[in-house]
């Protein structure tokens, strides 16, 4: 069962989504919260495995209780739910260790997905933006955050995995990245898995992060960029 914490200070968002939710029969909803000091107040009486958090809420805003959650308890994911504005806010709650973030109004299918791959370890980034998430991505690469991977853990990479961290940094899914290559999903979600691993990285924004630095971004062949 995934333990679900909802914040958002619309009431709208707080009462539709825990019905929607619950429809899931391996969901549970643990709470509903209107700001990020109940969030901190919930987490820790019922530690929840994702929340579902608005970026802006008064009295503690997503990004700001992003990072105080991330730092005392890293194994929550978290998914920003966001509108089209929110750009600086998104940046900083991904630098922070966001998971991803959809845009409010996602449909029932794609929250769902969304909620169990965060909880699996994967990204999750609404598909429709991802010219968004390139941009983001490369203005985090410029800004005071260093990616630092250690030269020869990059060195051992193969072919393969270059170009799943090209397309990775290019704001892909594990399931778009598996039609480019035609692979499986499972197998670009375990390379992914490898990656990170063998680069020391914690999760997908920073090796995107770090794929727009080195320019590994790059490395995508003419037959890919093709496709």
């Amino acid at each position: 069962m995934i333990k679900i914490l909802i914040a958002d200070d619309q009431e709208l968002i707080r009462q539709s989504l825990p019905i929607i939710l619950r429809s899931e029969n391996d969901f549970e909803v643990t709470d509903t919260v209107c700001n990020g000091v109940e969030v901190i107040r919930s987490v820790r009486q019922n530690r929840p495995d994702v929340i579902l958090m608005d970026i802006r809420m008064p009295e503690m805003d997503g990004v700001v209780c992003t990072q105080i959650i991330k730092e005392n308890y890293p194994d929550i994911k978290i998914i920003i739910l966001t509108t089209f504005d929110d750009d600086e806010y998104v940046f900083n709650a991904l630098k922070n260790g966001a998971s991803g973030y959809l845009l409010k109004g996602v449909s029932m299918k794609e929250l769902a997905e969304a909620v169990r791959k965060v909880y699996e370890g994967t990204a999750m980034i609404n598909g429709d933006i991802a010219s968004k998430v390139v941009k983001l991505f490369s203005k985090m690469a410029q800004s005071n955050i260093t990616i630092r991977v250690d030269e020869e853990s990059a060195m051992d990479l193969k072919e393969t995995e270059w170009r799943i961290i090209a397309l990775v940094g290019s704001g892909l899914s594990n399931k778009e990245i598996a039609a480019k290559m035609n692979l499986s999903e499972g197998t670009v979600r375990n390379g992914l898995s490898v990656i990170l691993s063998k680069l020391d990285l914690r999760d997908r924004t920073q090796l995107a992060i770090w794929a727009v630095q080195t320019g590994a971004v790059n490395r995508i062949s003419g037959d890919e960029e093709r496709a």
